[in-house]
């Protein structure tokens, strides 16, 4: 059954991967779909294409493989620049373009990209209009709920969008100011979306099933746009997705599972960025993974000397052996 659509995208999961720098690379957005995702959204890629042949950017560009439909981020804050932007992704693949007006971090802000964008209302009505206008694809935005707890103006953002073709909005429930800090608040989102005409995703704080339950309920939002909480945990999607649609918990995984998840996400972490890069980037999703278990510090700062996904898959392998074996004999 579809819950929303994008363009002629249709979706039948209401649990979505939020773009997330340095974190939502080809492998954890391909890991995650398969995981339950319904969708999921490039790490964000500069607008600025004379930047386009850094290594970082070539690999955030990169969509071999993937399935459709291709969600493509882009960020800056020049209008034409922009448009550019989304017609060369849209001749790289890209399927969907999102427009970063959400993004808290100081780097981006410091450009008048990301957020910073939402104090000036003009020049956002000028980049979504640049930007619809140059592709045929459907063009979504991703904002905050204003630029500080004073100044909340999600509510005239989204008209701006609805007016300018925008296809669909992703609301974080802080403002510019809060960053990370404090609690998302919902109320800001549930006045998005009751005034909107287009889907409206609800992100910030959803951890759990129960949180994206509520969080559904109190917004009337159109589908939970997971962050922070997939990571190191991207079976998140389906327990969220299985509740949604049945009410029925799924258990956590086992850690046979967990174990075998971690192995081969290491193992396209090498394939996608090569026998060097690849090992030196598992070490982070390597740490996110272990947060769950106890006593894993000895473990973690070996792990983070190995230099091969050989190497690796031996050292995960034998930490989790005597794990799996207890969990078993309990069973």
């Amino acid at each position: 059954m579809t819950v929303f659509h994008i363009g002629p995208y249709q979706f039948d999961s209401k649990v979505i991967l939020a773009p997330m720098a340095g974190v939502t690379d080809r492998p954890f957005r391909q890991l995650c779909r398969r995981m339950g995702a319904g969708l999921v959204v490039s790490e964000m890629v500069t607008s600025d294409t004379t930047l386009w042949h850094s290594r970082k950017s070539k690999m955030r560009l990169d969509h071999r493989g993937e399935a459709g439909p291709i969600c493509v981020q882009i960020a800056g804050g020049d209008p034409q620049m922009m448009a550019e932007a989304a017609r060369l992704n849209v001749l790289n693949g890209a399927q969907i373009i999102d427009i970063n007006m959400g993004c808290p971090a100081k780097k981006v802000c410091k450009k008048a990209a990301g957020s910073a964008l939402l104090k000036d209302e003009k020049l956002v009505a000028d980049i979504l209009d640049a930007v619809v206008s140059a592709v045929e694809v459907p063009v979504t935005l991703k904002i905050r709920t204003g630029w500080s707890p004073e100044q909340r103006n999600a509510l005239r953002i989204a008209q701006i969008a609805q007016d300018a073709g925008i296809a669909a909005l992703a609301v974080h429930g802080r403002t510019r100011a809060c960053r990370f800090e404090g609690n998302a608040e919902y109320d800001t989102i549930a006045e998005v979306v009751a005034h909107s005409t287009i889907p409206v995703f609800c992100n910030g704080d959803i951890d759990n099933v129960d949180k994206a339950a509520q969080v559904l309920r109190l917004t009337g939002a159109h589908a939970v746009m997971i962050g922070r909480a997939a990571q190191g945990r991207p079976w998140i999607f389906r327990q969220i997705d299985h509740y949604l649609r049945t009410g029925e918990r799924l258990p956590a995984p086992a850690l046979l599972e967990v174990r075998d998840i971690l192995l081969s996400h290491l193992t396209e972490l090498a394939e996608f960025y090569g026998p060097v890069m690849g090992p030196r980037i598992a070490r982070k999703h390597l740490g996110w993974y272990l947060k769950t278990l106890p006593d894993t510090g000895d473990f973690r700062a070996r792990f983070n000397r190995l230099a091969t996904t050989l190497d690796q898959h031996a050292s995960v392998r034998s930490f989790f052996e005597p794990l799996i074996e207890r969990e078993e004999k309990a069973a």
